[in-house]
């Protein structure tokens, strides 16, 4: 049986906060190769998750610890749902294809994402290109307050 006990939720959660990029994950999966990808991965508020995309597969999410914003856009950046994980909401599974974001909006949180694998960098082509070149705080401040219709400036 795999774990992820508390104590590992608070070890990965301090990982996140001294790495330069505020996330830390923990795979429950032994192989990247492995079919199904199963992790924990500790986000501290300022991270940055670009919008972006999977072709080929689902992505369930569900808050371990905190909550997180999850946004989802069309193509042009236009936001067409929002979740609030871990205050009004437990899971989301995002289609295949959906250009998302998440926001964690806690110190210390922990979200657990389960999806297809092999595991692949994202594609410089599933990357939203209306995000790119934008700051982490100028994203963030808008995921915070963005609803559903509204789009980036």
């Amino acid at each position: 049986m795999k774990k992820l006990t508390f104590a590992d939720l608070d070890r990965l959660s301090q990982d996140a906060r001294h790495s330069p990029r505020l996330r830390a994950n923990s795979n429950l999966h032994r192989e990247l190769t492995d079919p199904i990808q199963r992790l924990a991965i500790a986000m501290e508020p300022d991270t940055l998750i670009l919008p972006h995309r999977h072709p080929h597969t689902w992505e369930v999410l569900t808050a371990l610890r905190g909550r997180f914003t999850v946004l989802v856009f069309n193509e042009t950046g236009r936001v067409t749902e929002r979740a609030e994980l871990g205050e009004d909401t437990g899971v989301v599974e995002i289609p295949a294809g959906a250009w998302h974001a998440v926001l964690s909006r806690d110190a210390d949180a922990v979200i657990f994402e389960v999806k297809h694998g092999p595991y692949a960098p994202i594609a410089e082509a599933d990357v939203a290109a209306w995000s790119k070149g934008r700051t982490a705080a100028e994203l963030n401040a808008w995921y915070a307050l963005a609803q559903v219709g509204d789009e980036i400036a």
